[in-house]
């Protein structure tokens, strides 16, 4: 399904963390998990893939990015990009 709303900044958003790396035995330390995040900036021409600043906002702290990506949510999660969140 096609995103259907327009980044602006100020908009809370889903950031999907990388998580650690994959161990030997196949786990993770930190898993990939959703975060929530503040769009801080949205460049003047928005590409197909909707590159955003972001705020992530972490238990431990905050987190700041650039040029992150878009990705549709649902399935498998795809580390280091955003999201509109799910409605529950």
């Amino acid at each position: 399904m096609p995103h259907q709303q327009t980044p602006s900044v100020g908009r809370i958003v889903h950031y999907v963390s990388h998580g650690s790396p994959v161990l030997d035995d196949g786990s993770q330390r930190y898993p990939s998990v959703r975060r929530a995040a503040i769009i801080t900036a949205v460049p003047d021409v928005l590409g197909e893939d909707l590159r955003v600043g972001l705020a992530v906002l972490n238990p431990t702290g905050l987190h700041f990015d650039q040029a992150v990506p878009y990705a549709e949510p649902g399935g498998d999660l795809v580390g280091g990009t955003w999201h509109w969140p799910e409605r529950v």
